[in-house]
């Protein structure tokens, strides 16, 4: 018998059906080992030697894979096809005491690709593990070091992190440029025109032949003065362009792209759309998905070829193979449907599978073409442009759909005199800098060259569980105070770890690692030694961050002290000025709001305005939950003449909150 070992229960599900009776799958459930929790588990002194440990509960499933080992004829380890997959290779081979095994690596889990791995079996290759392992002593060293400084100076319970703290650096930047921000007043002129039944505007955009900016009419008065010379004008059309314009069909996605992609089409957020590919990776629809390469295997190419003319027809396909840019990993595939038949997806695998799908066929298309014109219309010293565009050929777009759109021109001739229909002036005022939501702070990592695409979904997430920035309502990200606190501490102390090309420069040196060209330890060596003489140096020369303490007049309720404003991992709470002996705290906001309103269920609480876990407003009886009566809208105290309901605000309008009833006033 020959044992398989994988690291995830699907993946291990998936691959026995293609192999014989002669394989047994068994998955690792992910690491087998890992640092220890709660210690720091480095040993400095003997040249940054990790301690690893098998965590409680990984014991049960490595007793059991060590005694399939012993019944094993011959053990292949074939998790996943990077650095981290390499690890837990590594960690199975110390932790099973693998003498003989064989490394088995594909980027899809179909029967052709396994059956082609097991045939040409490899060894770990130890320069992935060990960059593997660089990344996870750094990012502990930083973590266990740091966090400590940050309880002492700001407040208890916050964490520092290698990678994280420079996504909050950004957040926070973008935030104090928004607060800088002075809106700027400008105006725009616009004439209408109509020919042959095709109404068009055109801008205002030159005068005595010079190109004007954005700004360049500042008020109301500049706008109407030009408004008052334009009104006796003739307008003539004294150019006309026109072109033919292609717009090519993007690359298929790498992991970056595809986070990217899936927020603004599908609104996902990252770590959903890692979970999602995940699982179709396992069940064999998609190759690897964390990847940063755009190779794209012939047969695949030659499968899209099929599929496109078939269902479009030759004029539609066009191969194309397309460059990576960057440090990608070149053995590695883009991510593309492996073209299985038989596929059972639920809704949102779907969704995310056809969007993988079609960006792939998408690839492989024609261009789309369209007709592009230019209209040049002077009026005296004034000059406006008039811009038009059409579809004259779909290509890609038949199969991807994306924004176009299409404005059309009507014929024309030059020298030809238009009718002016309207004259517009129009105010704006420039907007701030818009703030980050996930595919562009993930845009911007990846910019900057920090982190690791596959790490981009735990970034977003680790700063979010850690209260260092919160998504407001329109899902753009905002630093809140604590995180504000945090990335003022590390950039005037602690610079080089919040610092974009030393953070960068450090994964072009993980990359060096795993090429073979560095040695772990030395990488280690060469960021720990400075970072640790500045930490003890600053333990010394920074005073303590923590707001003081501001007394209210609001009194415990316990002992009767003054309640003080505090500053805590979650922001400003409220807390006894009696502590230690009376421990008591508050939000510094009531969560829960009395509208002072009886019961209409059990007339003898009265109803709350409440929060549920995802911050939608509801309101409810404060004997909840003895009395289980709620509503979504907000009652306004009065009853219903019909029916004695409460009635509530709903829109604009005050209903009975009886939707039987629902009676307006």
């Amino acid at each position: 018998m020959k044992l398989v070992i994988v690291e995830s229960p699907t993946k291990a599900k998936t691959i026995e059906k293609f192999l014989g009776s002669d394989y047994k799958v068994l998955s690792s459930y992910g690491h087998i080992r890992d640092l220890p929790k709660g210690d720091f588990g480095i040993d400095v002194e003997k040249d940054f030697e990790p301690r690893y440990v098998i965590p409680t509960k990984a014991r049960k499933n490595l007793n059991l894979l060590k005694k399939e080992v012993v019944k094993a004829d011959e053990v292949i380890l074939a998790t996943d096809p990077d650095r981290e997959g390499e690890a837990i290779s590594w960690h199975l081979i110390n932790a099973l005491d693998l003498k003989e095994y064989k490394r088995c690596v594909f980027h899809e889990i179909t029967k052709s690709a396994i059956e082609e791995a097991i045939n040409n079996p490899s060894k770990l290759n130890e320069d992935l593990s060990d960059a593997q392992q660089a990344r996870r002593v750094l990012d502990r060293i930083v973590g266990y070091k740091l966090s400590p400084f940050l309880w002492k100076k700001i407040a208890r319970h916050l964490s520092a992190g290698r990678v994280q703290s420079v996504a909050v650096k950004l957040i926070c930047e973008k935030e104090k440029e928004i607060e800088k921000f002075i809106a700027e007043e400008y105006w725009t002129v616009l004439a209408s025109f109509e020919k042959n039944k095709i109404n068009f505007e055109a801008l205002l955009s030159k005068i005595d032949n010079k190109k004007i900016d954005k700004l360049y009419i500042k008020n109301k008065k500049e706008a109407e003065k030009i408004e008052k010379e334009l009104t006796t004008a003739k307008y003539i059309i004294t150019n006309i362009e026109t072109k033919e314009v292609k717009k090519h069909p993007q690359a298929p996605f790498t992991t970056s792209s595809l986070q990217q992609e899936a927020y603004k089409k599908l609104r996902l957020p990252a770590k959903m759309t890692m979970s999602l590919a995940q699982q179709l990776y396992e069940r064999g629809y998609i190759t690897y998905h964390r990847t940063d390469s755009l190779n794209i295997s012939n047969e695949a190419l030659n499968k899209a070829s099929q599929i496109i003319k078939n269902q479009f027809g030759e004029n539609y396909y066009e191969r194309r193979v397309f460059k990576t840019k960057g440090r990608a990993q070149e053995a590695h595939e883009a991510i593309r449907p492996t073209m299985v038949e038989n596929i059972k997806l639920d809704a949102k695998q779907e969704k995310l599978y056809n969007l993988i799908y079609k960006r792939f066929i998408a690839s492989q298309m024609s261009s789309a073409i369209f007709n592009s014109k230019k209209l040049e219309i002077t009026a005296d010293k004034y000059i406006f442009e008039a811009h038009g565009s059409t579809i004259k050929f779909d290509g890609f777009l038949k199969m991807y759909e994306m924004k176009v759109e299409e404005k059309e021109l009507p014929e024309i001739e030059e020298k030809e005199v238009l009718d002016l229909k309207e004259l517009k002036t129009e105010q704006h005022f420039t907007m701030p800098p818009a703030r980050f939501n996930e595919a562009s702070l993930i845009k911007k990592l990846e910019e900057f060259e920090i982190g690791r695409p596959s790490t981009y979904a735990t970034i977003i997430s680790t700063i979010q569980d850690r209260n260092y920035i919160v998504k407001n309502e329109e899902k753009k990200f905002i630093p809140t105070e604590i995180g504000k606190a945090v990335n003022d501490m590390l950039e005037n102390h602690f610079k080089d770890i919040v610092d974009y090309k030393f953070t960068a420069d450090m994964e072009k040196e993980l990359d060096d690692i795993s090429e073979g060209k560095e040695n772990w330890r030395e990488i280690v060596r060469k960021f720990y030694v400075p970072f640790n003489d500045n930490l003890e140096k600053k333990y010394n020369e920074v005073e303590m961050q923590k707001p003081k303490d501001e007394i209210t007049d609001k009194l415990c309720p316990n002992c009767q002290k003054p309640l003080a404003i505090k500053m805590g991992r979650f922001g400003k709470f409220l807390a006894c000025t009696g502590y230690p002996e009376c421990k008591h705290t508050e939000p510094l906001e009531k969560k829960n709001v009395n509208l002072n309103i009886t019961c209409p269920k059990c007339g003898l609480g009265e109803i709350m305005q409440k929060k549920t876990k995802k911050g939608k407003v509801f309101y409810s009886c404060s004997k909840w939950p003895d009395c289980d009566f709620a509503l979504w809208d907000k009652p306004t105290g009065e009853k219903c003449k019909n029916c004695n309901s409460l009635m509530v605000e709903k829109g604009k309008k005050i209903v009975c909150s009886n939707k039987e009833c629902s009676k307006t006033v």
